[in-house]
């Protein structure tokens, strides 16, 4: 039996996805975990997806693997967080629009930031109960933030509105761009505009119209593989383990290889390598071989689809 919502507020949207067999397992997952977590089944589950630079400037696309949150409304000024990545540290907090956020868990302080900015704008100020979920590991390199910050704002703005209304995404590229100044705008904007098969080139004016460009590796008989090199990333071996890694791609077929970060002074762990699709039994057996003989973890591969933007999950 469903538990009563502790505000008395409702939950239709999303609310049997959670028993629904036929449902993606990871947003079974969130509708559930939330409901485990606060007692009430979700209003809204959305998906958004990993984001990547493809080392142009302003160019970037959304990979084919989410990160999901599922939200439910209340009215009581209460934000409670919870995700599975963080077992021990859900927390309950008051929503406070303005002056020093409430002390909690780091891990939420993003998704705070977030329902701050959404509840200055009018939305959600009643307070939510929340629930985030990655499908990729920090250890793979792709930014976890950008995907988190829209699927949060997207969930949540849907379960304060009626039933059938859509976000209105252009607002909220501009709440997350003011509210996360660290934040990165051009992968917000690939999560929430991205097209299947097609690169964004993220103006830095969100009021034009978005530009695209045909980058679909598969269309072409090429793949797209991310590779994260299994170093600390404060070790200071890991910008020579990437380069290593890259190397040895391009000797046995590779294209091209960029990160898939913005330039930085710090290395991240891990690199998107475009490779023909014949090549890459050969590509991962060079690398692997080359790292194994020196002593070292193989890097591990990940087959990158190129995505749509976020979505809301039915």
């Amino acid at each position: 039996m469903t538990a009563a919502p502790a505000d008395g507020q409702g939950a239709p949207a999303g609310q049997d996805i959670a028993r629904r067999a036929t449902a993606d397992p990871l947003f079974r997952l969130v509708a559930y975990a939330l409901e485990a977590a606060h007692g009430r089944p979700p209003a809204a589950v959305w998906s958004a997806p990993y984001a990547f630079h493809l080392g142009s400037p302003g160019l970037v696309a959304a990979a084919g693997w989410p990160v999901a949150a599922a939200a439910a409304p209340r009215s009581d000024g209460l934000v409670r967080l919870s995700s599975l990545g963080h077992p021990a540290d859900s927390c309950d907090v008051p929503l406070v629009l303005s002056g020093p956020a409430p002390a909690m868990a780091a891990w939420a302080a993003g998704p705070y930031a977030v329902l701050r900015a959404l509840a200055r704008a009018g939305y959600g100020r009643g307070g939510t109960d929340l629930h985030v979920q990655g499908s990729l590991t920090a250890a793979a390199g792709l930014s976890t933030a950008e995907p988190a910050d829209c699927a949060v704002a997207l969930a949540v703005v849907d379960a304060h509105t009626p039933p059938g209304t859509d976000p209105d995404r252009t607002e909220l590229a501009r709440l997350l761009a003011g509210a996360l100044p660290d934040g990165d705008e051009a992968l917000h904007r690939a999560v929430l505009f991205a097209r299947p098969g097609e690169a964004l080139l993220a103006d830095r004016d969100p009021a034009r119209p978005h530009r695209y460009v045909a980058f679909d590796p598969g269309a072409s008989g090429a793949r797209l593989v991310l590779l994260a090199v299994r170093t600390d990333p404060r070790h200071p071996d890991l910008r020579a383990a990437l380069a290593r890694a890259v190397a040895c791609a391009g000797r046995a077929g590779a294209l091209s290889a960029w990160p898939p970060g913005p330039p930085g002074p710090r290395p991240g762990r891990s690199v998107l390598v475009l490779l023909p699709e014949e090549r890459l039994a050969a590509v991962r057996a060079a690398v692997a071989e080359d790292f194994h003989d020196r002593g070292r973890p193989v890097p591990r591969f990940l087959n990158i689809a190129v995505a749509g933007a976020a979505r809301r999950e039915e």
